[in-house]
């Protein structure tokens, strides 16, 4: 039986080594590359043909989401992977969205790992169970709580940073988003720095238009 096909997508080389250090004893599963950018994830992606790939969702350039939705256009037969640190519901039903049929923790035990990388290259569909109990309270949550923002759009931000530029989009500078929504001005810094980059825009002007053409900043609801 020849061994299970691995590329590695993560911008963070310890955990790329750890999953290659993590495998080293395994007789099933190669890996055949790594892509520290969700670019590069892509093209090594089409080049080497990999049966699956871990990917993470914050990614330089391109994001894990995204990066998902371009492999699996030109190649649907790969199992993708989703590892990160993010718990949040919208960030699973991104990843659900977009094609993958894995979703693991960094924090999640060996052998979980590599039990979803084993499903997911025979076909099937393996969420850890950290995400299966969040999985479970969100349908269970369904209709209670109006106000949370339907993940539909800009699926890839937690409902922070949904937050975050809803309040951007109504034009409020950093300083009034951390009076607003009680957290440091650091934090809000760290917010927009993750908007911009899972948007994909290149400041504030352009994340304002795209908000409001998705229907934020009106009436002080994203």
């Amino acid at each position: 039986m020849d061994a299970i096909r691995l590329l590695i997508a993560d911008d963070h080389a310890l955990f790329r080594e750890g999953v290659q250090a993590l495998l080293a004893a395994t007789q099933d599963v190669e890996v055949v590359g790594e892509a520290a950018t969700g670019e590069e994830a892509v093209a090594q992606a089409k080049k080497l043909q990999p049966d699956v790939v871990l990917m993470d969702i914050n990614m330089p350039d391109v994001n894990g989401i995204e990066a998902t939705r371009q492999i699996l256009r030109t190649n649907p037969d790969v199992g993708v992977i989703v590892v990160t640190m993010l718990e949040e519901d919208a960030s699973v039903f991104a990843a659900m969205r977009a094609g993958a049929r894995g979703y693991v923790l960094k924090g999640a035990h060996h052998d979980e790992m590599l039990q979803a990388i084993r499903a997911v290259a025979a076909g099937q569909a393996l969420f850890g169970p950290a995400v299966a109990v969040r999985l479970q309270e969100y349908f269970r949550s369904l209709g209670q709580d109006a106000d949370v923002p339907e993940p539909d759009v800009f699926p890839e931000l937690t409902n922070r940073e949904r937050e975050v530029l809803d309040l951007i989009a109504q034009g409020r500078d950093n300083g009034q988003i951390a009076e607003e929504l009680v957290i440091s001005p650091k934090t809000v810094r760290n917010h927009v720095t993750s908007i911009y980059s899972k948007l994909q825009v290149a400041g504030r002007a352009e994340a304002i238009i795209r908000a409001r053409e998705a229907g934020f900043g009106q009436d002080g609801k994203g």
